[in-house]
C-alpha cells in the first residue's frame, strides 16, 4: 500500500476534468488560477511570455471545463472572469468607457456547431431561421482601444485587465494605420482592434537589434508588444507596427445594422480592416472559411491562431449580451494543436478525496506542440475499453492496452489526450486492462455505481489518500484557508497522527502547545515563532461564514457556488441543519441548482458523518450568510419563471433576473415570492395560487424591472 504522498501518485493536475472529484477539482482550479495569472501578467504586462499560446489556450480550456462540470467551484479569482493583466507600472491610466472582452474558444467543429445551436436556444430561434455570422483571421497581436470625439483621437489604451488599460497615446500616434482624424464619425467613437508586426519587419527588426547588440524577439508578437509600450514614442516610432481595426466600444451612434456594414463603416473612415472578413450564412459557411484560412495561413505574412465568429446582426447581439468576461455572440476557432505517437508505458491509478479511481497514462517522453509530455489522461475505464459512458463505440470499439502505440493530442485541454491507437503495432500478447476493483491505497473494494463513470474506494476516511485529501481540502483556500496550515502540514500532521479529522486542528493547541510532553515548537521545521503564528491563525478561523463552513465539510458535489446558494437560502447553520436532519427534500428541490443527486449527498453525509459534524459545528461560530443589497425590486427575492415567455427566451429571462439580485428557483414553495407565468404555465402556476404566491405575466415582468 503506498501513502498519500507517494511519489509515484499522479496529481490532480495529471487527471482528466471528467475524472476528478470535486476536491481535486478544487485543487487544480486554485492552481489554475495562479499559474493563469502569472502568464496573463507575463504576457499582457510584461511582453515576456512564459508558455505558448497553444498551452495558454490548453490550460484556460481545462479550467473553463473543471468549471463547467463543477460550476460550484467557481473562484473570485477564476481565469475565466479576468481578462489580461493589470496595468504594467510607468504609464497612465486609462479606464475603459465600455469593457474590453475575450472570446470563448472552439477547438472543433463540433464546438462551433454548439456555439450556434447555443444562440438559437437562447435565442429562441427555430433551425431553420435564417442566421448569419461574420467570419475573420484571428490577429496574434496586442489588443488596443483608439478613443475618438468629434473625430480626433483622445487617447489609445491598452486592454490591461478588462476594465483599465496603459495609456499609450503618444505611441499609437506614431502608428501610420492609426487615423489622427476620422471624417464623417460619430461624435464618440472608441474603435479596437489589434497592434501587429508582419514577418518580414519583424526578422528585419531583429536582425537590426543583433547588428546594434540589442534584445531581439522571440515572435512578432512579443515584438510588437514590446514596441507599443515603450515609455519614448521615439523608439516606438522607429518600429513597423501595424494595427487591423475590428470592433469598437462606446459609440454615441450605432455604425449600422450588422457587423459586415459596421466594418466596412470603419474602413471608409480609413481604418484597415481585415481583407479575409466573410459574411457567412450557415455552420458551413463558417467551417468552410475557416478551412480557407487555415490553409492560407502561411502565406498570410503575420500571425494568425485562429478564426473569429460573430453574430452578424447587431440588434441580436445585444439580445444575447455578455459574460462575465466574453460575448455570448462571438468566439474564436482556435487553429489545432500537433499531435505525435509514443508509446503507452504503464496505466498509474489516483486515489482521490472522494474516493475516485482515476487512470493517468505513462506515456514514453514526446514533443507534442513543443511541449515535452509523459502523461495523458485515460479518463475512465469506458474511455479505455473503447466506448463512451452510453456503451456506444469511440475509436470504432478499440480499446487501449498496455505498450500499445497512441495517438497523443493537446488541445483544449493542458492534459494530453490519447486520441487513437494504432492495431498494426499492437505487442504479441497484450492483455485488456481492467482498472482494479480494490483500492491501491487502503485495499478497501472499489465499486462503481449505477450512473456514475468512475470506480470508488468504500474505505472512506480509512482510506490514507480520501482522509489526507479532505483535510487538504478543509483548509483550502475558499474553505478555512488557514495560514501557515497548508498541503504539507497537513500530510505531515496526518502521517505522524496529529491531525487525523477537522476537529483535530482545532485542538492541536491544546495537544501540542506550551506545557505539554510534545510541542509544536520543537518539531522539525518549526520554532516558538512559527508555532505561536499557527496556534493564532487557527483561532482566528474559529469564526467563520456559513457558505465557507458548508463548502469546506467537503460534501461531495456541493461547491463554493452550490455552498453559496444553500447559505443564502437558509441564512443560519441551524436552519440548515434543521432542514437536512427533517429530510426537507422539497425545500432543497426549490433552490435552483439543488438537484436530487446533491440532496442524497447532503443525506448521506449526515447520516454517515453527523456527529463529527456537529461536534465540529459546536467549536466555532459559524455566522449567518449576509444578504446581497440592491436598488431592484426583485434583489434578494426568489423567482420561478413558467410556461412560454414572447418578449424573451427562459434563459434571458434568468440571467436578466440574477443580474438584477434576484435568486431563480426551478420549482414552486412556499419561500417562491414571484411566479412569472407565460402562455401554457400549468402544475406551476396552480401550485402557486395554492401557496398565495404572488403570479404576474410577462408584460408585467417587463413593467416590474422597467423595460416594458
Amino acid at each position: 500500500m503506498t501513502t498519500p504522498t507517494d511519489t509515484n501518485t499522479p496529481e490532480a493536475r495529471d487527471i482528466a476534468p471528467e475524472a476528478l472529484d470535486r476536491d481535486q477539482a478544487q485543487s487544480e482550479l486554485a492552481r489554475l488560477a495562479e499559474t493563469l495569472a502569472t502568464a496573463n501578467a507575463a504576457y499582457h504586462r510584461d511582453d515576456a511570455p512564459v508558455m505558448s499560446d497553444a498551452e495558454f489556450d490548453a490550460l484556460r480550456a481545462r479550467n473553463a471545463e473543471i468549471e463547467a462540470r463543477f460550476p460550484e467551484l467557481i473562484r473570485p479569482d477564476s481565469p475565466s472572469r479576468q481578462i489580461g493583466a493589470a496595468p504594467a507600472e510607468g504609464f497612465g491610466k486609462i479606464r475603459h468607457a465600455r469593457r474590453m472582452l475575450s472570446l470563448a474558444n472552439a477547438f472543433t467543429d463540433e464546438d462551433v456547431a454548439d456555439f450556434v445551436t447555443g444562440i438559437r436556444r437562447f435565442l429562441g430561434l427555430a433551425p431553420e431561421a435564417a442566421l448569419a455570422f461574420t467570419a475573420e483571421p484571428k490577429i496574434d497581436g496586442l489588443s488596443l482601444s483608439l478613443r475618438y470625439e468629434g473625430g480626433k483621437l483622445i487617447h489609445a489604451a491598452t486592454r490591461g485587465d478588462g476594465e483599465t488599460g496603459e495609456d499609450v497615446s503618444a505611441n499609437a500616434r506614431t502608428i501610420a494605420d492609426i487615423p489622427d482624424r476620422l471624417e464623417g464619425a460619430p461624435e464618440i467613437l472608441e474603435v479596437r482592434g489589434e497592434v501587429y508586426m508582419s514577418h518580414a519587419d519583424f526578422a528585419a527588426l531583429n536582425q537590426r537589434q543583433s547588428e546594434r547588440g540589442g534584445k531581439t524577439f522571440a515572435n512578432p508578437r512579443n515584438a510588437a508588444a514590446g514596441s507599443l509600450r515603450q515609455l519614448d514614442p521615439a523608439i516606438t516610432a522607429a518600429r513597423p507596427l501595424r494595427f487591423f481595426a475590428y470592433a469598437w466600444g462606446e459609440s454615441s451612434e450605432r455604425l449600422a445594422p450588422t457587423q459586415t456594414e459596421a466594418i466596412a463603416r470603419l474602413g471608409a473612415l480609413g481604418f484597415a480592416t481585415n481583407p479575409r472578413f466573410r459574411r457567412c450564412d450557415t455552420p458551413d459557411d463558417m467551417l468552410a472559411t475557416y478551412a480557407e484560412i487555415e490553409a492560407q495561413r502561411a502565406a498570410l505574412g503575420y500571425d494568425i491562431d485562429g478564426v473569429v465568429y460573430k453574430l452578424d446582426e447587431l440588434a441580436l447581439q445585444d439580445r444575447l449580451g455578455l459574460r462575465s468576461t466574453t460575448p455570448r455572440w462571438a468566439i474564436a476557432h482556435k487553429f489545432p494543436a500537433e499531435r505525435a505517437w509514443t508509446v503507452l508505458e504503464g496505466i498509474d491509478i489516483q486515489v482521490g478525496r472522494t474516493g475516485a479511481l482515476s487512470p493517468v497514462a505513462r506515456l514514453r517522453p514526446v514533443t507534442v506542440g513543443g511541449v515535452v509530455v509523459s502523461n495523458a489522461t485515460l479518463h475512465n475505464e469506458d474511455y479505455i475499453a473503447g466506448r463512451d459512458s452510453r456503451g456506444a463505440p469511440i475509436r470504432e470499439g478499440r480499446d487501449i492496452r498496455l505498450g500499445d502505440w497512441v495517438e497523443v493530442y493537446r488541445a483544449g485541454d493542458v492534459i494530453p489526450k490519447i486520441r487513437d491507437i494504432d492495431l498494426t503495432r499492437r505487442p504479441q500478447g497484450a492483455a485488456p486492462y481492467h482498472v482494479p476493483e480494490t483500492c491501491p491505497e487502503c485495499g478497501s473494494p472499489a465499486i462503481r455505481e449505477p450512473g456514475d463513470s468512475v470506480r470508488r474506494c468504500t474505505g472512506g476516511l480509512v482510506c490514507p489518500a480520501q482522509a489526507v485529501e479532505r483535510l487538504k481540502h478543509f483548509v483550502s483556500r475558499a474553505a478555512f484557508d488557514i495560514e501557515g496550515l497548508g498541503a504539507k502540514q497537513v500530510e505531515s500532521f496526518w502521517r505522524d497522527g496529529w491531525v487525523q479529522t477537522p476537529r483535530d486542528i482545532f485542538t492541536l493547541e491544546a495537544r501540542f502547545g506550551p506545557g505539554q510532553p510534545r510541542q509544536l515548537k520543537n518539531r522539525e521545521g518549526w520554532g516558538e515563532t512559527s508555532a505561536r503564528k499557527l496556534f493564532a491563525a487557527i483561532d482566528d478561523k474559529r469564526r467563520i461564514g456559513l457558505a465557507r463552513f458548508l463548502f469546506a465539510l467537503g460534501i461531495r458535489h456541493v461547491g463554493e457556488t452550490s455552498a453559496s446558494m444553500l447559505a443564502a437560502h437558509y441564512g443560519r447553520w441551524e436552519a440548515f441543519r434543521e432542514a437536512v436532519e427533517a429530510g426537507a427534500e422539497d425545500d432543497l428541490l426549490a433552490i435552483d441548482g439543488v438537484g436530487p443527486v446533491m440532496v442524497r449527498a447532503l443525506r448521506s453525509a449526515f447520516e454517515a458523518e453527523g456527529g463529527e459534524i456537529d461536534a465540529l459545528a459546536e467549536m466555532l461560530e459559524i455566522t449567518p450568510a449576509e444578504s446581497r443589497a440592491s436598488d431592484s425590486p426583485v434583489a434578494g427575492k426568489t423567482l420561478v419563471f413558467t410556461g412560454t415567455l414572447e418578449r424573451m427566451t427562459r434563459a434571458e429571462a434568468k440571467a436578466r433576473a440574477e443580474s438584477l439580485g434576484a435568486k431563480v428557483a426551478g420549482s414552486v414553495s412556499a419561500k417562491t415570492d414571484l411566479l412569472i407565468a407565460g402562455p401554457g404555465a400549468g402544475s406551476k402556476a396552480k401550485k402557486a395560487t395554492d401557496l398565495g404566491v404572488e403570479v404576474i405575466d410577462e408584460e408585467g415582468w417587463l413593467r416590474l424591472i422597467g423595460e416594458a
